[in-house]
C-alpha cells in the first residue's frame, strides 16, 4: 500500500483519490477553500459529484504541509493556471524521491510551458520525477467504473510504470509513454478543438461537420507537436486523438459546452458566469495562438477559436472563412 497525497479536491482530484483509495492506498488531500474541506470531511460527499462517498482510506487535510510531508508520491489536480502557484507553495516540503502527478492540462499563459515543464521550473524536481497521466476519462464515468484507457507519460521508465501501477485497476487501465511533452500538447490542445465542436452543436451543424472539424483538428496539433520537437505518433494515441474524441462528443465536456453555448449566440462572459467548474481550453487557446505564431504554424481552426473568444468575431463568419481557404492537399 502506499500513502498518496493529493493536491485540489475537484470532481477529477477527488475521482482519482477515490480510485486510489478503491485500489488500496491511502490518500491525504487537501483542497484550497477550507469550508470544502469541512463539508467533506462531515459528510464524506463531494459537493459536485452525485451517489458519491468518500473510500476510508482517504483523509483530508486543511494545510499543503501536513498534507504532503513525508509522501513520495503527489497528485497535483488544480486547474493549470493554478499549478506554478501551487508548486512554489509546496515544493520545500517534497522528498528527495518524491514522484509528481500532473493531472491538469493546459499550457501555461506567457511562458507557452507545459505543466511539466511548470513544475520542474517552479521546484527542485529532476525531470524524471514528474509524470502526467491524462487521457479520455470524464469524471463522471471513472467514478462509476466504466472501462476507461489512460497514459502515464514520463522521461523515466521507472516513474511512468510506477504511476500505472497504483493506478491501474479492472476498470481503469494506464499505458506508459516516455514522449511526456507530445502527451501534454495533446491533452491540452484538443481542448480549443472541443470548444470549436461545441461551436458547430450550438449553431446547429451536423455530424458531417464535426467528423470534418475533429479530423483536421488533429492534424494541426500535429504539425505544431511536431514542430515543437515531439513524436507525432503520440498524437494517434489516448491523449491525443483519444482525448480528442472524447472531448468533442462527451456531453460531460465543460470546452464543448463553452463552445455550444457560444454557438448559440451567448457572450463568453455569460456563460463563464454560470459554471461552477473550469473549462481549460479558453486559457489554453491564447497559449496556441502564441505558440502557432512562434513556431510559424499554420493552425486555421484554433485561430478560428481565438478570434471568437478573444476579438469576439461571428462564428458562422470563421465557418464560412475556414471553408473558403484555399484548396490544397490533405
Amino acid at each position: 500500500m502506499a500513502h498518496i497525497s493529493l493536491l485540489g479536491c475537484g470532481t477529477w482530484g477527488s475521482t482519482l483519490a477515490q480510485v486510489l483509495g478503491r485500489n488500496g492506498h491511502s490518500v491525504t488531500a487537501w483542497h484550497y477553500k477550507v469550508d470544502v474541506v469541512d463539508d467533506m470531511t462531515r459528510s464524506r460527499t463531494h459537493p459536485n459529484i452525485s451517489d458519491f462517498e468518500f473510500h476510508s482510506n482517504i483523509i483530508f487535510k486543511k494545510e499543503i504541509q501536513t498534507c504532503i510531508e513525508g509522501s513520495n508520491c503527489i497528485v497535483v489536480a488544480v486547474p493549470s493556471h493554478g499549478v506554478r502557484n501551487i508548486i512554489e507553495k509546496s515544493s520545500s516540503f517534497f522528498t528527495n524521491k518524491v514522484i509528481l502527478v500532473n493531472v491538469a492540462k493546459g499550457i501555461e499563459n506567457g511562458s507557452l510551458s507545459t505543466m511539466s515543464e511548470v513544475i520542474k521550473e517552479s521546484s527542485n524536481l529532476d525531470s524524471g520525477q514528474i509524470v502526467s497521466l491524462y487521457g479520455p476519462s470524464h469524471a463522471e464515468e471513472v467514478i462509476k467504473g466504466n472501462p476507461t484507457a489512460m497514459v502515464s507519460a514520463s522521461s523515466d521508465k521507472s516513474s511512468a510504470e510506477y504511476v500505472q501501477t497504483i493506478f491501474s485497476s479492472d476498470t481503469l487501465r494506464i499505458y506508459t509513454n516516455n514522449d511526456i511533452k507530445g502527451v501534454e500538447l495533446g491533452g491540452s490542445l484538443k481542448n480549443v478543438i472541443a470548444i470549436a465542436a461545441g461551436i458547430c452543436d450550438g449553431i446547429g451543424f451536423g455530424d458531417n461537420s464535426k467528423a470534418a472539424l475533429m479530423t483536421r483538428g488533429i492534424a494541426e496539433i500535429t504539425r505544431l507537436g511536431v514542430a515543437m520537437g515531439v513524436n507525432s505518433d503520440t498524437f494517434s494515441g489516448l491523449s491525443g486523438i483519444g482525448d480528442l474524441i472524447v472531448t468533442c462528443l462527451s456531453i460531460h465536456s465543460r470546452n464543448r459546452y463553452v463552445g455550444e453555448e457560444i454557438g448559440k449566440g451567448k457572450t463568453l462572459v455569460s456563460i463563464l458566469d454560470k459554471m461552477d467548474m473550469v473549462a481549460e481550453g479558453i486559457r489554453t487557446t491564447q497559449s496556441v495562438y502564441d505558440l502557432s505564431k512562434k513556431y510559424q504554424v499554420e493552425m486555421p481552426i484554433s485561430e478560428g477559436v481565438y478570434q471568437i473568444l478573444f476579438n469576439e468575431k461571428n462564428p458562422k463568419e470563421i465557418v464560412s472563412e475556414l471553408m473558403t481557404r484555399d484548396l490544397k492537399l490533405e
